[in-house]
């Protein structure tokens, strides 16, 4: 009995195939996706070349085989010419030998063109994807985004890899083989070709039921994925313990994974069927084979030989066949892996670089800052997102409202100026103009006299600095999270960075120093301690322009004395523009522009605007309505500083985030 080619592993492959849905026949692809998908393909022509060759001989060789054994049975066996059958005998077996090379060799060739293009496809996207303006960021699911990096990749390179090699290895070996086979016996081979359909139709009725167990599993499993992902990260897992019941939550993660379980066992029990139905098939068209070639070759119609050769040719037959009866789904479902890559690719980023941009001149009196009648409305969906990357139909057409309205003022090189004013009148994104994480719409804003929109980004963000309200860290070691900022900085200017940050203590207390591991987002850092060390990451990259936004608003006023003290090293000799929530912390300031609405609304001195007695007089006595004015603290000695800067002074001698990092 011959089995199907390929065995349980093709078949497999075929029910895979079975698997995928069948509604993407109806996708239309973009004009000009085939000739792109060319192009991408075109450094690997010579590889593909070579691999289209390799499987045409492969093919051939393949279908040389039965018609050796033929000729040993009927030219060598039966008529006793034992020279024959060892001349014969030995064909086969370089012919199995030259088979197995012929194998790596394909095997090469498409690891070589797949994972080539995974490596040119992924950092492709990565790098068109880091470029684009935080507003797709804000917009896009980032589980969405991801699977494009990878699945969708994968999906893209199968199309060379799997679908290509199989659809031109099937037909070249459905096409060898039926020619053989009808050369050998018409009849017989017409009679084994009725019972395809025995085991084809089935399995394209099962197809519908198949792939839908698999979409409902892909979705489960990416529901348990987010579960724990959303649970595992320290938010989740805090906000878990606070407010989670473990019962319940164990409760709905057993009813998904056990739904997970049945459909796994629903497929494998589709899986064995689809199997045993192949050979069923493929054993019953064996038995068709040497039933009425038996009685050929009895009544002396054809050779021995032939039969056998038919039967060896069966095995070759089906599982091809079988295949490219779904050839179109396969083919449809790699190139819309493709279609949904290049839709990420054609998303042109928002913020670029201008034909002609210059490097950003270096002043060295320092550099000044100017807003100059600049309106900004944030973008729409449209011009930012995918609709596919925000799982929704259609991305909303509406135009956001302005939220800038002809902000004008200057910063002198040198000099500080506050921005205060209720929430959501527009302070941030002032702020966010700057290092041209958005672009103003109308007006323009200049860095040391010129339009930052005239320079390269590279140059404009090594002069502006930037610490926000929550101050990121990457799950990695100080070192990395400082370096970030400046790859080439030397271990002297990380512990000077530290030490003006006035945590350089706090480092050097640290078993790993430097080494030590932040945690998931620096969870493992207090606020102060993170602030710190955000700021020793901007004294590390040194730039000419600082942009602070709420860097204190929600620590406590211990850490608060600390940070401020932290910025006034950080501040010191720089260009700074300040957000505040917290009047108190900006009262010394040179200016404080007060924004109200998208608009300057008042100017000036802390105390000329309380005797003014317009919107800075209300938020400051709302402020502090609750108790006396509040005066500056005391600042201490530096050497004060510095120990206050520690464990100490900031948590305590005995607990406190100092102690898990050196338990870790």
């Amino acid at each position: 009995m011959a089995g199907p080619a390929g065995g349980q592993a093709g078949a497999w492959t075929t029910m895979r195939g079975f698997q995928r849905d069948r509604s993407v026949t109806r996708q239309k692809l973009r004009p000009g996706t085939t000739r792109r998908i060319i192009a991408f393909a075109r450094p690997y022509r010579r590889l593909l070349i070579g691999f289209l060759l390799v499987v045409v001989f492969d093919a051939a060789l393949g279908t040389a085989l039965p018609l050796i054994f033929k000729a040993i049975i009927d030219d060598g066996i039966i008529p006793g010419r034992v020279g024959v059958v060892e001349v014969l005998a030995g064909v086969v077996a370089v012919i199995a030998l030259v088979d197995a090379g012929m194998s790596l060799l394909q095997r090469w060739l498409s690891v070589r063109v797949g994972e080539g293009l995974i490596f040119d496809m992924r950092a492709q996207v990565f790098d068109h994807v880091q470029r684009q303006p935080l507003a797709f960021f804000s917009r896009t699911q980032t589980g969405a985004l991801i699977t494009r990096l990878n699945n969708d990749v994968l999906g893209a390179q199968s199309a060379f890899t799997n679908t290509l090699s199989a659809v031109f290895s099937n037909v070249l070996t459905v096409s060898f083989t039926l020619a053989a086979m009808f050369t050998l016996s018409w009849q017989v081979t017409l009679i084994a070709l009725v019972l395809l359909p025995v085991f084809v139709l089935p399995a394209r009725a099962l197809a519908p039921r198949l792939a839908a167990l698999t979409r409902e599993s892909y979705s489960l499993n990416a529901e348990m994925n987010t579960t724990m992902t959303e649970r595992f990260n320290v938010a989740g897992a805090l906000l878990a313990k606070l407010y989670g019941d473990p019962a319940r939550e164990a409760g709905v993660f057993r009813r998904q994974a056990g739904r997970v379980r049945d459909i796994g066992v629903t497929q494998a029990m589709y899986g064995r069927i689809f199997f045993a139905s192949l050979t069923l098939v493929a054993s019953l068209a064996t038995a068709v084979v040497y039933g009425l070639g038996g009685r050929y070759a009895a009544q002396g119609h054809i050779a021995v030989g032939t039969i056998v050769a038919l039967t060896a040719y069966l095995g070759r037959l089906y599982m091809p066949l079988t295949q490219l009866s779904n050839v179109q789904v396969d083919v449809m479902t790699a190139l819309v892996s493709f279609e949904r890559v290049f839709e990420v690719l054609d998303l042109e980023p928002a913020i670029v670089d201008r034909p002609g941009a210059a490097e950003l001149p270096v002043h060295a009196g320092g550099t000044s800052l100017e807003f100059d009648h600049v309106s900004f409305r944030y973008p729409a969906a449209s011009e930012v997102s995918l609709a596919s990357l925000e799982s929704v139909a259609v991305l909303d057409p509406r135009v956001p409202a302005p939220v800038l309205h002809d902000v004008t003022f200057r910063v002198a090189p040198g000099e500080l100026v506050a921005l205060v004013g209720p929430s959501g009148a527009g302070k941030t994104t002032i702020s966010q103009l700057v290092p041209r994480i958005y672009d103003a719409v109308g007006g323009a804003v200049r860095v040391g006299g010129v339009d930052v929109r005239d320079v390269t980004l590279a140059s404009l963000r090594a002069a502006v600095g930037v610490v926000t309200q929550d101050a990121h860290m990457f799950h990695d070691t100080i070192r990395a999270n400082l370096a970030y900022a400046r790859p080439d900085a030397t271990d002297e200017r990380m512990w000077a960075a530290l030490d003006a940050a006035r945590i350089g203590a706090l480092v050097r207390s640290l078993p790993d120093g430097l080494d030590t591991v932040v945690g998931d987002r620096g969870y493992r850092l207090s606020g102060g301690e993170k602030q710190r060390l955000a700021i020793a990451r901007l004294l590390v990259k040194e730039p000419s322009v600082v942009v602070l936004d709420e860097a204190t608003a929600h620590l406590d006023s211990e850490s608060e004395a600390a940070v401020q003290r932290a910025l006034g090293a950080a501040l010191r000799g720089r260009t700074a523009l300040v957000i505040a929530h917290r009047l108190s912390t900006i009262r010394d300031a040179d200016r404080i522009l007060v924004i109200s609405d998208g608009r300057v609304a008042e100017e000036g001195r802390h105390a000329d605007l309380l005797a003014r007695d317009g919107l800075y007089a209300e938020l400051y006595r709302t402020q502090f309505a609750a108790g006396s004015p509040l005066s500056p603290a005391p600042a201490p000695a530096p050497a004060e500083a510095e120990a206050e800067a520690g464990p100490i002074g900031e948590f305590g001698a005995l607990e406190g985030p100092v102690e898990r990092l050196a338990s870790a």
